[in-house]
C-alpha cells in the first residue's frame, strides 16, 4: 500500500457539469459548465490530517474498494466500529472494518477472514478512510 501526504495549500478547480450525466437513457446535452470543483475542497475536511492510499488486493470489494482505488484517508476522524480503517499491524499496514466489540478487524469479502485483535500485537489505526476513488473496470 503507497502512502502519500495531502498539501493543504494545493488546488486543482477542474470544470464542472451541473447537470447530472443519466447512465440510463440519454439526454440532451448541456454545455453549460456551473463552476469550478477543488477536489481538495471536496473530499478533504482536514487537509492538515489527510493522507492518500492505494489499496490493492480485493479483501474490500463490498465495501466499494476496489484494487487500485485511491484511498482519502483523515487522521483527525476517532475510530469506531464500523469504519473502514488504515490499520498497521505490528508495522504492515492493512485497510479492513473496525469492529471494537469483537476486537476485530474485518474484511469486506467472505473470501477472506477477519483479524483478531489480540494484547500481543503492535496496532495503530493510522486514520479513518472517508472516500475510495475507484479505477474504471475494463468491460471486454
Amino acid at each position: 500500500m503507497k502512502i502519500s501526504r495531502i498539501s493543504p495549500s494545493e488546488s486543482l478547480p477542474l470544470p464542472f457539469f451541473g447537470t447530472s450525466v443519466p447512465a440510463g437513457f440519454p439526454s440532451p446535452a448541456d454545455d453549460y459548465i456551473e463552476s469550478g470543483l477543488d477536489l481538495n475542497e471536496y473530499l478533504v475536511k482536514h487537509p492538515s490530517a489527510t493522507f492518500l492510499a492505494r489499496a490493492s488486493g480485493d479483501s474490500m470489494t463490498r465495501a466499494g474498494i476496489l484494487d487500485g482505488a485511491l484511498l482519502i484517508v483523515d487522521k483527525s476522524i476517532t475510530p469506531k466500529s464500523g469504519h473502514v480503517v488504515i490499520a498497521a499491524i505490528n508495522g504492515e499496514l492493512t485497510c479492513k472494518i473496525l469492529d471494537i466489540e469483537h476486537r476485530l478487524l474485518r474484511a469486506a469479502n467472505p473470501s477472506y477472514p477477519s483479524i483478531a485483535l489480540d494484547d500481543e500485537m503492535d496496532l495503530l489505526i493510522e486514520g479513518v478512510v472517508v472516500h475510495a476513488i475507484n479505477p474504471m473496470m475494463k468491460l471486454a
